[in-house]
C-alpha cells in the first residue's frame, strides 16, 4: 500500500539506508543516511530552542550543497515550512522575501550573508550559517546557549546511542502546506507558491514510476539550483526518498564542470535544462557535423548510420554512460538540436512542468516520446486545451490534479486569477494536444520569460526600472537568442532640447541599463538596448501588445 505521508517516506528511507552514502559535496565531504539523521535531529533541537512551531516558516538561501539538503529535510520533518530562496537573488530581494514569508529562522550561505543585514529582517529568531551550522545571530541568550551546548543537549536526548529506531518525524497530511517557493525575487511581483504535501508526494511517486531503477546502489549529480522545484524534486528529494547517493555541484555548473562530474560520478539519471545540452551540441557536435567531409559521409546510407552511432556513443560516454535517459525541462529546447538528438538515437526526453505543480505536468519515456512534444499528462494530472479545436488550434494549457498548488502566499487576487471557476489552473502557456494525448507547447500567453536555467523572468519588473530612467517614455523587454533586449521608446523632444542626437541618447540609455544590471540577478541582466521610433501598439486596456514584438530565438 502506498505511504500517504512524505515525511514517513523520508523516515523509512533513512532507516533502510542507514549505512549508505546519501549526500556529497562534489570532491568534498560525504554524509551517510545516518549522518543526515543526526544533523536533522540537532537542527530540530535548535528549532525547538528558537520557539519554532509546526507551520512556521524557515528560509534557506545558499548555493547547492549537502547541508542545504539537510536543512530542507530538517524543516520538513519538524513540521515547519521550508522557504527556499535562490542564492542569485540580490540582498534587498532576500530581505524582502524573508520578511514576506514571515520566516522565523534563516539558514544562509557564507558568501550571501556578507551582503545581508540582520536589522532588515526583524522577524527572525536566529540566523544560522549553513556551511557549518554556526550561529550568526540569535534574538535571545537561550538560543546562543542551546547552540553552544548542542552536542550536550543531543546526548541528553539520546543517552544510550542514536540508532534508526530513534528516527520519528512529523506525520503530514495531503492538504497541509509543505513549502513555499518564490517565483521572483522583487517586491512588486513576488509570488510565493504554496505547495501542499500531496503535490510533493505525487511528484515523488511520479519519479519512482519514471525512474524505477533508482535505489541505494545508484548515483545522481545535482547541478540545477535546489531552490528551484525542478532541481529540488528530481535531483534531490526523489533520490533521497529511494536511497540514491546525491552529488551536489557546489560551484557554478559550467559545461566543463558538469561533464567532469558526469564522467566521475557516472549518474544513473541525468536531469538537465536545454542550455546545458545545447551548449554541448554547439561546442562539441556542431563543429564535427559541419565539417565538409562529415557532411558528405552523412549523405551515404550505411556510413551515415555508423557516424550517428559513433556520435551517440561519445555523447553517452560524456554523460557517464550509466544513465537510463536524460530528462530535459525548464525551458524551450532548440528544435535543431532536438531533431539531431532524436535522429542519432540519443536517450533523451523533454518534460513540462511549473513551480505551481511541484513541478511535473507532462512526461513520456525517451523511447515513447514524440519529436517536439513534451509528453503526456503525468499520473494524477489532467490536461485540457482552452480551444475549440485542441488538436489544431493552440489554446491555453489548463491543468488539474494532485500536483497543483494551493495558491499564492498572501496574494488572494493572484490566486483567484490563476484558476478558472471550476478549478482548472491556468498555466499561461499555449499548446495543442494530439489524439494520443501528447502535448506540444506553442508559446506563452503571458509575458513571463523562462531563463536559460529555468528561472522565471518577469519583464514588467525590469521595464518598471527602465521606465524610471531619464529620457524613457516606455519600454519593452523581450528575449532574443537567449538574451534580454530592451526596446525603448524615448522622449525624443527632451533629448533634442538637451542637445543629444540619437547616438548620444542611446549611449546614455546603455549607461543607465549598465547601472541597473549591477543590482539585478544575472539572469535578469539586459544585454542590449534598441531605440524605438514610435509608441508601442496597445490594447484598449492600454497594455502593450507584446506578441507583436516577439523575435525568433532560433
Amino acid at each position: 500500500m502506498e505511504q500517504k505521508s512524505l515525511n514517513k517516506i523520508i523516515e523509512e528511507s533513512i532507516k533502510k539506508n542507514w549505512n549508505c552514502p546519501a549526500l556529497s559535496d562534489y570532491k568534498g565531504v560525504t554524509l551517510y543516511y545516518r549522518d543526515v539523521a543526526r544533523r536533522i535531529e540537532k537542527i530540530h533541537i535548535m528549532l525547538d530552542m528558537c520557539g519554532v512551531n509546526k507551520g512556521d516558516k524557515i528560509a534557506i538561501c545558499s548555493r547547492n550543497q549537502a547541508n542545504w539538503a539537510v536543512t530542507f529535510l530538517a524543516a520538513l520533518t519538524y513540521g515547519a515550512v521550508p522557504v527556499p530562496l535562490l542564492h542569485e537573488f540580490k540582498s534587498g530581494n532576500i530581505h524582502h522575501l524573508v520578511n514576506h514569508s514571515e520566516s522565523r529562522v534563516l539558514f544562509v550561505g557564507d558568501s550571501i550573508w556578507e551582503d545581508l543585514t540582520q536589522s532588515e529582517m526583524p522577524g527572525l529568531e536566529a540566523i544560522i550559517l549553513i556551511n557549518d551550522f554556526s550561529l550568526l545571530y540569535a534574538k535571545s541568550q537561550e538560543i546562543e546557549s542551546a547552540r553552544e551546548h548542542l552536542n550536550e543537549l543531543f546526548g541528553k536526548k539520546y543517552p544510550r546511542s542514536f540508532h534508526p529506531e530513534c528516527v520519528s518525524y512529523h506525520e503530514d497530511s495531503p492538504e497541509e502546506l509543505a513549502m513555499i517557493n518564490y517565483t521572483s525575487g522583487t517586491s512588486g511581483f513576488s509570488k510565493g507558491v504554496m505547495l501542499p504535501y500531496r503535490s510533493l508526494l505525487s511528484n515523488v511517486y511520479f519519479g519512482k514510476m519514471a525512474e524505477p531503477h533508482l535505489d541505494n546502489s545508484t548515483n545522481c549529480v545535482s547541478m540545477l539550483p535546489t531552490a528551484h522545484m525542478y532541481g529540488m524534486m528530481f535531483e534531490f528529494l526523489l533520490e533521497f526518498c529511494v536511497g540514491t547517493h546525491v552529488h551536489f555541484l557546489n560551484k557554478l555548473p559550467t559545461p566543463k564542470i558538469i561533464l567532469d562530474a558526469m564522467g566521475t560520478v557516472k549518474p544513473d539519471v541525468v536531469i538537465s535544462v536545454p542550455l546545458v545540452i545545447e551548449k554541448i551540441y554547439k561546442k562539441k557536435l556542431e563543429p564535427i557535423i559541419n565539417r565538409r567531409d562529415i557532411r558528405l559521409l552523412l549523405r551515404l546510407p550505411i556510413i551515415d548510420e555508423m557516424i550517428q552511432k559513433k556520435i551517440n556513443a561519445q555523447l553517452e560516454t560524456a554523460f557517464g554512460g550509466q544513465f537510463r535517459e536524460v530528462i530535459i525541462g525548464g525551458a524551450a529546447f532548440n528544435r535543431e538540436a532536438e531533431a539531431f538528438f532524436k535522429k542519432i538515437g540519443f536517450r533523451y526526453t523533454v518534460g513540462y512542468g511549473m513551480t505551481e505543480c511541484g513541478p511535473i505536468i507532462t512526461y513520456a519515456p525517451w523511447d515513447q516520446n514524440r519529436l517536439y512534444s513534451c509528453g503526456k499528462a503525468a499520473p494524477r494530472m489532467q490536461i485540457k486545451i482552452d480551444s475549440d479545436d485542441p488538436q489544431n488550434i493552440p489554446g491555453q494549457i489548463m491543468v488539474k490534479g494532485d500536483n497543483v498548488f494551493l495558491g499564492y502566499f498572501k496574494n488572494e487576487e493572484a490566486t483567484k486569477e490563476a484558476f478558472t471557476e471550476d478549478g482548472w489552473f491556468k498555466t499561461g502557456d499555449m499548446g495543442v494536444i494530439d489524439s494520443d494525448g501528447f502535448l506540444y507547447i506553442k508559446g506563452r500567453c503571458k509575458s513571463m520569460i523562462l531563463g536559460p536555467s529555468g528561472q522565471n523572468i518577469y519583464p514588467e519588473e525590469i521595464e518598471g526600472e527602465i521606465n524610471n530612467m531619464p529620457y524613457v517614455v516606455e519600454s519593452l523587454v523581450i528575449e532574443e537568442k537567449g538574451r534580454l533586449v530592451a526596446l525603448v521608446y524615448p522622449d525624443y523632444e527632451m533629448a533634442t532640447a538637451d542637445g543629444l542626437n540619437n547616438a548620444q541618447l542611446l549611449e546614455k540609455l546603455k549607461l543607465s541599463i549598465k547601472e541597473m544590471n549591477e543590482h539585478v540577478p544575472n539572469y535578469c541582466k539586459v544585454a542590449n538596448v534598441e531605440l524605438f521610433p514610435e509608441e508601442f501598439e496597445k490594447t484598449p486596456k492600454k497594455s502593450i501588445k507584446r506578441y507583436l514584438y516577439q523575435r525568433s530565438n532560433e
